[in-house]
């Protein structure tokens, strides 16, 4: 069984006690990705809410020797395609790209601000991704899943997760290094995150 594995499990005998763990223990990165990806709060909250009642409208089905984390964020995944096709939003801003991108108060003041200001940068350029391509710079870098996680999710081959990444990329490398804000060590570090 997999770690989640035992709480499957119960939720599957109908244990509502196991069904509130698995919420509280993925909510957070569930929602930032929704988030993500459609750029706005209502929306991900939302998107979040659907999909754990979709989860547990159809947790019979789910495989107790597996993690259930992939399948949650597949649903989360889809739900949020179909938000942003629907809406046809592209955000200015996505605050749960920020939380993974600011400054540490640890930090003078001085620093925090410039981690603010990069964070701000990087948000609008992710932002402009097509949705597709934002999703995989979002479940890869953000969210930390691996080549073959990320297309167990999106239920395609790995070579087009690849290949999306590859060119989310590109769009953020030329979109950041034509960027006036972003000079010396904040290109260099800008450069890295994007490769």
């Amino acid at each position: 069984m997999s770690d989640d594995g035992e709480l499957v499990s119960r939720m599957q005998r109908g244990d509502m006690a196991a069904f509130e763990e698995v919420y509280h223990k993925y909510k957070r990165r569930l929602y930032q990705t929704a988030l993500a990806i459609t750029g706005d709060r209502g929306a991900a909250e939302e998107v979040l809410q659907d999909c754990f009642v979709r989860a547990y409208a159809a947790r019979a089905r789910v495989d107790t020797s597996v993690s259930i984390s992939p399948w949650l964020y597949r649903i989360i995944v889809n739900l949020s395609y179909n938000w942003t096709n629907r809406n046809r939003r592209w955000p200015l801003a996505l605050d749960a790209v920020a939380d993974y991108l600011g400054a540490s108060p640890a930090y003078g003041p001085e620093l925090v601000a410039e981690g603010s200001e990069r964070s701000r940068i990087v948000r609008e350029a992710v932002a402009a991704l097509p949705v597709k391509h934002r999703a995989v710079v979002v479940l890869f870098h953000f969210q930390g899943f691996s080549l073959q996680e990320i297309a167990d999710i999106l239920n395609c081959p790995v070579g087009t997760v690849k290949s999306r990444l590859h060119r989310a990329g590109e769009i953020l490398r030329a979109r950041l290094s034509q960027d006036k804000r972003l000079e010396g060590e904040w290109a260099g570090e800008v450069a890295y995150v994007t490769n």
